[in-house]
Formats: C-alpha cells, structure tokens, sequence
C-alpha cells in the first residue's frame, strides 16, 4: 500500500473514532413541618431560556489567574454550595482567596469562597454578619449563593435581618444556572405512567430548589403531594426530609425506612407504615452517587427541562450592599468578564473547575471531575442503565441582561421564577412561609443599567437563546394540562375574566423556557361540527398570538404549535352544561 493510501485509511479512521466516540457520549429555610392535606398543585412552569448558541462574538483568550493570593482589595467572604454553576466565579477568584491577576483582584475584592452545603447555615451567618456590621462597618461582607427559585424560602431570614436592623438584598447578577444537574431521579416506569409515583417517597432538602423540581413534576402531571413529612398519603407522593442534597442521595442509597403515620382523605388513621425513599432530587454529586452506588433510579425530569428554574442567585444584606456599589458593580464586572471566558474557552473552563475542587475540597473529586459533570454526560449506572448525570452553564453580561429582562423586548425570567415559586412554597407551608419577600424589596437594577450603559455601543458576547424547528412535533411530552380561558361565546375573542388566567399561563411557560408548547383548542357538540373545527382552531391561534405579542423573547418562532380538535375530543358527556362546559377547553401541552 502507498504512503498516501496509508495516511488516507488512517484519517477515515480517526474520523469514524471522533464521530463514533461523541456520538456515544451524547446520547444521551429553616421550617418546621405542617399539618396539611395533601394538595393538587396548580401548574408550575417555567421562563423562556437558552440551550443552543447564536452565531458568537469570538472573545479572547484572557491570561489565566496566578495563584499567589494578591492580599489587597476589599474583603468578602462568598459562601457557596458545591455547585457547578459558580464556573465563572471559581476562574473570576484564581483561587479560594482572590490571586493575583484575577479579574476579582483586578476590580478591587479579594474574596474568600467558602464551601456550605447547609442552607439554614448560610441564613444564620448572614444575620451574624449584619450584627457585625453594625458594630464595626470594617467587617468583611458576607455574599451566599441559593438556587435562585429556592430564595423565596430563604427570605423567611427576613424577620431576623429586621431585628438586625437590615434586610436581604440580591447582587443583580447571575453567574450560571442548573442545565440538567438538578434533577428529580426516580424509577424508570414514572417516564410513561406518573401515577405510579402515587404513594411513594421522594428523599430531598425540604423547601428548596430540588423539591420545586419534584412539585412542579407532580403539578405538570396532576398528581396530590403530602407536604408532611411526617405521614404517608397512599394518594399522593409523599416527601422524606434531609439536610442537604448529598443526604437525600445516601437515604435512597441505604434505603432505611422510616416510621410514618398513614393518612387518608386528610384523616389520622393511627396506622404507623414504614417508608423508604423510592426516590430522591437532588444534584451534583448526588446524581452521580446514586448512579455509582446503587443506581435503579433514571432522570425523570431536571432543569434542563425547566431550563430557567435554578439560576444562581448572590444574596447579601442591604446593610453592606449599601455602602459598597463600587465593590458590588466590580464584582458584576468581574464575573461578567470570567462568564465569557468560561464559556469561550477550554481551557479557562478546565483552570474553573481545578478551582472549583480546591474549594469544594472532595479528595476524590480533582478539577476533571467538576469539569466532567459541568458539561454532563450519560453514563451506565451500577445497573447498567443509561443514566444523564451533571449539566450546568456559565453565564455572561448579556444571559444576565435576558435573566433580569433587560434585553431588547425581553422578559424579567427570574421575577417569574420568584413568584411562581414563592406562590408554591407559600399554598404548601402556610405555617412555615404564611408570606415571602417581595423580590422589588430585595432587587436592585441599577447596577446592571449601569453596567449596560458602559457596555452600549461595544462588541458585546451575546446570550445563548434557545432555538426551535417550526415543524418539530413533540415527542416526549412533560405536561398537559386544560386551562379555563374564557372566550366570548361563539368567538375566539377573550373575556375580560380571561385576562388573569393568560397572565398566570405566560408565568408558567415562561420557566419552562426550553419546552416547546403545543397549544390545542377543543369545543363542545353544538353546532355545525365544520364550525366548531374552525373555532376550536382560531381560539388556539388566539392564545399563541397572545403569548408571542406579550414577549417575543419567551416565545420566538416556532415554539407555541397550534392544534385544532373541534368536539372530537370531549372529557365529559356533551348531554349536560357542566359537561360542555368542561369540554370547551384549551389544553397546553408541554415537551420536547
């Protein structure tokens, strides 16, 4: 064989090896408890987000961080989770104290990151830190970072900051988000029948970001949650309660039961059962735990689905906020230009991640661990089940201008987050959360519009947007549920009573920002069946036009479907008003 035949098998090898192998790898507060019913969850949903990349602005690659410790600048402390989402911070540092040459030191902090895992830790020492702040304003600031749809929880530390003489304030910038590493994992048969969840457990950290997971799952398929986490509800899922992600995947894992009291209807039988956790949400490592430990559970649903649910939120309290904005608008800056570098470069991304093991401090887990399960991958879990594990995304300046709706026609995601989870927390733990914080009370704009006004005019890396195929039909579908919009009779105009249930649907469809949304019009039988077809469609024309007038953002081309269905689908008998009611109907379906 010649050289040159030789050189051309080699390169048709390597190229079948390239393809082969990525094509393998890609297939893939402190409360108490309340004595509560088990409840039906209206739908929770989520805002408008990113997944596939416009045509980029090409950043430079930046010089990497030393890591000598640059021993000037303001000092904070920032307490974080174990959390693949802080990639930008980790390379913004240099290091687990701010280094020399780092982008922190180079806007005037030098920043201690500390890892915390316990939530409840993190609230008690930020109302340490107002306390002594107060007593000596010299005192470094304290900034913690939450799972940005769990912070209506966390504003139950409120009360406190207030005898403290203060209260929460969020920085108005986002690091990253969860893109698939929170998750709820539960057994494979759920994907096609979640009614089987009906009377089982989910083990998760209470009242935060991977319970909402599992709440809006259950919500999205009409199933009753037990908020008790002292009972068990043969009618419901039933949740076990542990104090952080890494518990809830080690109660799966040793699967020991615990002793409940059985109810029924929202009644006491004195029947005491024992529980095991059939399920668990949680993150990484957790996930990973799971898959290497025990494994039996698969990715049921995750942010990746509910894309805008988990970003990265900063809070601190007003108290430093307020006589620090250079320190705060450095930070932003700092962070801003890191978001660009992790998201540009390999290599940054690889210096992000052996930060990130340096604070996170896991022996077992060296940088190419976190990097690894920052970009998620699928793996066979102990049982041989291909299991997605990891998936985070850094941000940079303009996600945070689309995160907080101050893009050209954007929408404020996060303030939908908020509520729509505030709202949830709030209807199942009256007791614990009878109320949350207003976000206006905690969000603060300005610096942001500052940062956006000095960027005006220059080469800025834009946000990642999701894409969608106008004639791409869902194929796995997450939700569906029927709405009550009421239309004029015999109209596809909207009554005046429809306006707050088009309100709180945008609100839903707005988290779930990377689910397409297929929206389908039914009617009753009366009438001329060719006319009701017509109607049943210009009124599901009449809801996608609505939601892409409202904001073209959440809602660009080719993600609102329209089906028409007339009266060939009712759900009740059309021989009664309550059952032609009920069959005049828009039903939203969401998927992907």
């Amino acid at each position: 064989m010649t050289t040159r035949g030789k050189i051309l098998i080699g390169l048709i090898l390597v190229a079948v090896l390239y393809f082969g192998i990525n094509k393998l790898v890609s297939s893939g507060a402190v409360f108490k408890k309340a004595d509560t019913q088990s409840v039906l969850l209206n739908s929770i949903e989520l805002p408008a987000t990113t997944g596939g990349n416009r045509a980029n602005i090409v950043v430079p690659l930046a010089p990497m961080p030393g890591t000598a410790p640059a021993d000037k600048g303001t000092p904070v402390v920032w307490e974080v989770m174990a959390w693949n989402s802080q990639m930008a911070g980790m390379l913004a540092n240099g290091g687990p104290r701010s280094t020399m040459g780092s982008s922190m030191a180079a806007n005037g902090l030098d920043l201690q990151i500390v890892r915390q895992d316990d939530v409840s830790k993190m609230q008690a020492d930020l109302v340490k830190n107002a306390v002594d702040l107060a007593a000596n304003p010299e005192t470094p600031g304290l900034i913690v970072s939450i799972m940005g749809d769990g912070l209506p929880g966390f504003s139950a530390v409120q009360t406190q900051l207030k005898k403290a003489g203060t209260q929460l304030q969020i920085i108005p910038y986002s690091m990253g988000k969860s893109f698939g590493e929170d998750k709820l994992m539960g057994p494979k048969e759920w994907l096609d029948n979640p009614k089987l969840a009906l009377g089982k457990t989910v083990a998760c950290y209470l009242r935060d970001g991977d319970q909402n997971i599992a709440l809006k799952w259950c919500a999205d398929n009409g199933l009753k949650v037990n908020p008790d986490e002292t009972t068990y509800d043969p009618e419901a899922v039933n949740f076990m309660a542990a104090s952080d992600f890494l518990v809830a995947a080690e109660k799966y894992i040793l699967g020991k039961p615990e002793a409940r009291t059985k109810v029924v209807a929202g009644k006491n039988t004195g029947v005491k059962v024992d529980v095991v956790a059939d399920a668990v949400a949680t993150w990484t490592p957790g996930d990973v735990n799971i898959a290497k430990q025990r494994g039996g559970l698969v990715n049921i649903v995750s942010t990746k689905d509910y894309s805008n649910q988990m970003p990265n939120i900063m809070v601190t309290t007003k108290r430093w906020y307020d006589a620090h904005p250079k320190e705060v608008l450095g930070l932003m800056t700092a962070l801003a230009v890191a978001g660009d570098q992790v998201k540009s470069h390999p290599a940054a991304l690889a210096r992000a991640a052996d930060i990130s093991a340096a604070v996170y401090g896991d022996q077992d887990k060296p940088g190419a661990y976190w990097l690894k399960y920052y970009k998620g991958v699928s793996e066979a879990d102990r049982n041989g089940d291909v299991v997605e594990l990891g998936g985070s995304k850094a941000f940079n300046f303009s996600d945070n201008l689309s995160l907080f709706g101050l893009d050209e026609g954007g929408t404020n995601i996060y303030a939908a987050v908020y509520k729509t989870f505030g709202d949830v927390q709030s209807k199942l733990y009256p007791k614990e959360l009878p109320s949350y914080v207003p976000l206006t009370e905690m969000l603060d704009l300005a610096p942001l519009k500052q940062l956006q006004q000095q960027y005006k005019g220059k080469a800025v890396a834009p946000a990642e947007t999701q894409q969608f195929a106008a004639g791409d039909e869902i194929r796995q579908s997450v939700s569906k549920r029927a709405w009550n919009i009421e239309f004029n009779s015999g109209r596809s105009s909207f009554t005046p009573l429809a306006e707050k249930e088009l309100k709180q649907l945008f609100d839903d469809l707005v988290v779930a920002g990377r689910l397409k949304v297929a929206v389908h019009g039914h009617t009753d039988n009366a009438g001329d069946p060719q006319a009701n077809q017509q109607l049943s469609e210009d009124r599901a024309m009449a809801v996608q036009r609505w939601l892409e007038t409202k904001s073209r953002s959440a809602f660009p081309d080719g993600r609102v479907q329209v089906y028409a269905h007339g009266a060939s689908e009712p759900v009740a008998s059309n021989t009664t008003p309550v059952g032609k009611a009920k069959n005049r109907r828009v039903e939203v379906i969401l998927g992907n």
